[in-house]
């Protein structure tokens, strides 16, 4: 398994803090994302290698774990273990060599220096979990779609279901790093991100939005034709339709995630708009109608 430096790829001092990750990690995700260089062919390498350091080194274990045994870091415990029982058994490899002295070296070599190398083949380990996030609007969300994704240098088509949410985590089993000595390989999980709409807010498998209707409409009723993700829908406003009304379109919302035929409702509130610039003749009407009342 080839080392990384994840220091150096946040491009951070070893004695960097915790809020200094977090800065990093942002201003280079901003940086690297892949859909803001889509002429990059390595973009989706260089997201993914600063997604891997953020997640081990904003972690406190994980980044303590990884001073200790840099690459090897994932099989710490094992190694830890392995120390405790030498320690308690008085276990010394022959030539009089102690185990502290392979301390910040190469463990695969360990291994072998004190099993031998029939030893260090039995020893498999799982391999590292992949973490990548996956930017989608929310057009795009709304219906099943299939994207083709880049992990260590090869294509992995995906499909995404319709409804999936922010902040949601797939796992795509054995698309992470390769085991150690054999050993299963790890995950792949992606974090979708939903970018925000500027019409529609979403809570849930439901819809809200707001839709402006004039004062006529408002006070005689009428209809009114609204632009849904899935295409245009005519309403029926009730005449003397107060402002901040609000109206339930069932079944008219998101999709559901992973049931079929299923979706959530959308709610409109309605705005009325005020008319402007009144001519005077529009004004003398608005005064015989105030003075009816």
């Amino acid at each position: 398994m080839e080392f990384i430096d994840y220091y150096q790829v946040l491009g951070i001092p070893k004695t960097a803090t915790e809020d200094d990750i977090k800065k990093a990690y942002r201003k280079l995700a901003r940086k690297l994302h892949p859909d803001l260089n889509p002429n990059d062919k390595d973009a989706h390498k260089k997201f993914q290698q600063i997604n891997e350091a953020n997640e081990v080194l904003s972690d406190s274990e994980k980044r303590k774990k990884y001073d200790a045994y840099g690459k090897d870091w994932q099989h710490a415990d094992h190694f830890e273990k392995q120390k405790q029982y030498n320690q308690q058994n008085q276990y010394q490899p022959s030539g009089g060599q102690s185990f502290t002295e392979f301390e910040g070296g190469d463990f695969s070599s360990f291994f072998e220096s004190m099993f031998g190398s029939a030893g260090r083949q039995q020893a498999k380990f799982r391999g590292q979990d992949y973490h990548a996030e996956l930017t989608l609007s929310l057009e795009a969300a709304i219906q099943t779609q299939q994207q083709v994704l880049t992990i260590n240098g090869k294509n992995i088509r995906i499909t995404i279901p319709a409804g999936v949410e922010n902040g949601q985590q797939i796992k795509l089993k054995g698309y992470g790093a390769a085991g150690l000595n054999g050993g299963p390989a790890g995950d792949l999980y992606i974090t979708f991100n939903i970018t925000p709409h500027p019409v529609f807010k979403r809570l849930g498998n439901d819809l809200y939005m707001n839709v402006i209707i004039d004062l006529y409409t408002a006070l005689l009723g009428g209809e009114t034709t609204i632009d849904t993700l899935s295409g245009k829908l005519k309403l029926t406003v009730n005449a003397g339709t107060q402002n901040g009304t609000k109206i339930r379109l069932k079944g008219k919302g998101f999709p559901v995630y992973k049931k079929e035929g299923e979706f959530g409702n959308l709610y409109v509130t309605y705005s009325i708009q005020l008319p402007t610039n009144l001519t005077e003749k529009q004004k003398e009407l608005f005064i015989q109608l105030k003075n009816l009342n």
